[in-house]
């Protein structure tokens, strides 16, 4: 016979299932200590962990979204775990190392709902570090979702490597009579024009995840 819970661990449970009903994968640890204004992560953890004792859940602590409701809710065959290469300018272009060293190592992992890449299993994520592509509903701080591609279409959002600048930036893609612009969606902020030759793109945008 399962105990009796506590109203905190109502709260965690009903926040677990209306997160999943509405995203389709299951909340992460900060977001139910957001949704049910815990104090700490730690106390939001004590008590996942009485959730899973009494049968009203199974976790996996060590990855982000790990939690399935043991009513057949929240299935974990949905979700897909993203590397995360790092950050990336959406404004003035980002200094990083040579284009041959860039993105090779995750700084972290994100799970994401199967869902949003397609059915693509190359795709990378990384963090965007200004708003020059606000108007595309990707701002600071969000990450984007991208997959490998050297030959994008015209209008794609990209990430370009400036061969010369030793730079990565986000932005739209366009190329014509070989001269690639690198167009922002913010008009405070002026577009790039370089030679094609000048210019590697890394990735295409699948999708983005905001932070707020």
């Amino acid at each position: 016979m399962k105990r009796k819970l506590s109203e905190r661990q109502k709260c965690i449970l009903a926040t677990i299932r209306e997160f999943i009903d509405e995203h389709h994968y299951p909340p992460t640890v900060r977001d139910i200590q957001d949704a049910c204004d815990v104090s700490s992560t730690s106390v939001v953890d004590y008590n996942l962990r009485i959730l899973q004792r009494e049968g009203y859940i199974r976790r996996e602590a060590e990855v982000s979204r790990g939690i399935e409701l043991l009513d057949g809710s929240g299935s974990r065959r949905d979700v897909i775990s993203v590397p995360v290469l790092g950050a990336i300018a959406a404004g003035e272009p980002l200094h990083v190392p040579p284009s041959n060293s860039w993105g090779t190592e995750a700084v972290d992992n994100v799970d994401l709902p199967t869902s949003m890449i397609g059915g693509r299993s190359d795709v990378f994520a990384v963090r965007v570090k200004g708003e020059s592509m606000i108007d595309a509903l990707v701002a600071d701080g969000d990450l984007v979702v991208m997959e490998p591609v050297e030959s994008p279409a015209n209008g794609d959002m990209v990430a370009a490597w400036l061969r010369d600048q030793e730079e990565v930036t986000l932005k739209h893609f366009q190329m014509r009579d070989g001269m690639v612009t690198l167009q922002p969606a913010n008009a405070a902020v002026e577009p790039i024009t370089v030679p094609a030759e000048n210019v590697s793109v890394q990735g295409r945008v699948v999708g983005v995840v905001r932070t707020l």
